[in-house]
């Protein structure tokens, strides 16, 4: 089922992605990638952790879901060329295990504001917050 599942994510983030054109990393707050299509999107780095492609990620699952909190003020430190086909972002809270392929970032980018407001809503529905923890 896992097999299907990865077959299926990489169809999707596959299909109608244009090719990229340029790809800038504005450290320590964004990533701005655009395509082909004149499509150009600024990604922050708060909003590339939280979508991390890798499995762990310091995920906390909340009622059933999977939530990372507490990355508000998070970092990028660098973004090593994986191949011809993405990066490793590197995070000052040394996060360094997700690819974020071209396709991704077309895909990040095309349902921005979408994925962050559902981000929002399954942090406040279980009364976490992007802040990270104070220090006792």
């Amino acid at each position: 089922m896992l097999a299907i599942q990865k077959a299926i994510r990489r169809i999707h983030t596959s299909l109608d992605a244009p090719r990229l054109t340029r790809f800038t990393l504005q450290a320590p707050k964004n990533v701005e990638v655009e395509y082909a299509n004149g499509s150009k999107f600024n990604l922050t780095a708060e909003f590339l952790r939280i979508h991390s492609p890798a499995v762990d990620g310091k995920v906390r699952s909340v009622g059933g879901e999977k939530v990372i909190i507490g990355r508000r003020h998070v970092g990028i430190m660098s973004a090593e060329p994986v191949g011809n086909y993405g990066v490793r972002i590197i995070f000052d809270d040394l996060h360094k295990t997700g690819i974020y392929t071209w396709d991704y970032f077309y895909h990040l980018g095309s349902n921005k504001f979408t994925l962050m407001r559902n981000y929002i809503k399954t942090l406040k529905k279980h009364g976490l917050s992007r802040d990270p923890p104070r220090r006792k």
